[in-house]
């Protein structure tokens, strides 16, 4: 099969050809139609992502839609040509979607929402498991919430937002001014990313500070939602928990926190089958209309896969970016 190969951490992805899959036990073999692409993906080319190391050569691709082709021993929840989704592998020794094919556990795939195409599908996994544990695992947002996703306009943002709000709750979002337009089409009330921690909380809760912050941005908007929670009820959760942080003002409030590891059942094995139950769950929410992913208005195929990564990398954020393979690689 064509696959696109990481030869070296920095390096150009190279095309090669290699040995099509055979599913094993527990596993189906999916051709890939459509490749999402993240912001973890390029720093794990680039060498910068040691919680998620990979040895190359390596094929990158944490997301991914196709079609199954093969079904492997023990499996009986697909058959031949079911459309599928799921964040299923570029991380640790699990080979990604930068390729025709990749056998997959079935445990990490869910069927295709009916009104998402290939290329939409391809762009909710990552964002909306790590949305869901977010929000529902860890949080429990609730109807009558007053919820603040910091990002809002981003990949794992933009479904957060719809996400909160299909459950009942009052969302805002930071963003950027030029994408306030996109955080109100997603649901939530924008607020200027650069405006004080107090003069927000004071504006949009009276002083008493959010039910529930999820954090996609890290460093100083986590330390943000420390002191913007609210008191003792309030909870705060973080996809981008990574760095130093002071917990005293989260302490002073009484309030919580909880981090949010979206690979760990990908690296360990453990706790797959609760990745297939959101991507159910969420294709329920999507062909129910409550959540429509963000999709960059630019195409990209096998040829433009660098471009892709570039534009990534530019963080330019008008929405995700996602490969296409409608044709095979030369």
């Amino acid at each position: 099969m064509g696959a696109m190969v990481l030869p070296a951490f920095g390096a150009p992805l190279r095309e090669h050809q290699l040995p099509r899959p055979i599913p094993s036990p527990g596993e189906v073999l999916v051709r890939i139609a459509a490749s999402g692409v993240n912001p973890l993906d390029v720093k794990i080319r680039s060498g910068q992502a040691a919680h998620a190391q990979v040895t190359p050569p390596f094929v990158l691709g944490i997301d991914l839609a196709g079609t199954v082709e093969e079904i492997g021993p023990g499996v009986d929840r697909f058959t031949i040509g079911d459309a599928v989704f799921g964040m299923t592998g570029g991380v640790g020794d699990h080979q990604g979607s930068l390729a025709q094919w990749a056998a997959v556990d079935a445990e990490l795939l869910a069927r295709k929402p009916e009104r998402l195409s290939m290329r939409e599908a391809a762009a909710l996994p990552l964002a909306a498991i790590s949305a869901w544990e977010g929000l529902v695992d860890r949080a429990a947002v609730r109807d009558g919430d007053v919820v603040l996703v910091h990002g809002g306009a981003g990949g794992v943002g933009t479904i957060a937002v719809q996400l909160a709000a299909s459950r009942g709750a009052t969302v805002y979002a930071t963003a950027s001014p030029r994408s306030f337009d996109a955080v109100r089409a997603a649901g939530a009330r924008p607020i200027d990313r650069d405006t004080p921690v107090a003069s927000y909380v004071a504006q949009m809760t009276e002083g008493e500070g959010f039910d529930v912050i999820f954090d996609t941005v890290g460093g100083p908007a986590l330390d943000d939602s420390f002191a913007a929670v609210r008191r003792y009820t309030g909870h705060v959760v973080s996809i981008l928990g990574w760095g130093s942080h002071m917990l005293a003002p989260l302490s002073l409030r009484g309030a919580t926190y909880s981090g949010v590891f979206t690979l760990l059942p990908l690296l360990t094995g453990q706790g797959r089958e609760h990745h297939r139950e959101i991507l159910c769950a969420i294709a329920d929410l999507v062909d129910a209309g409550a959540i429509t992913p963000r999709l960059s208005e630019d195409r990209y195929g096998w040829s433009t896969i660098e471009n892709a990564h570039d534009a990534v990398t530019r963080a330019e954020g008008h929405g995700k970016i996602v490969i296409e393979f409608d044709e095979n690689p030369s």
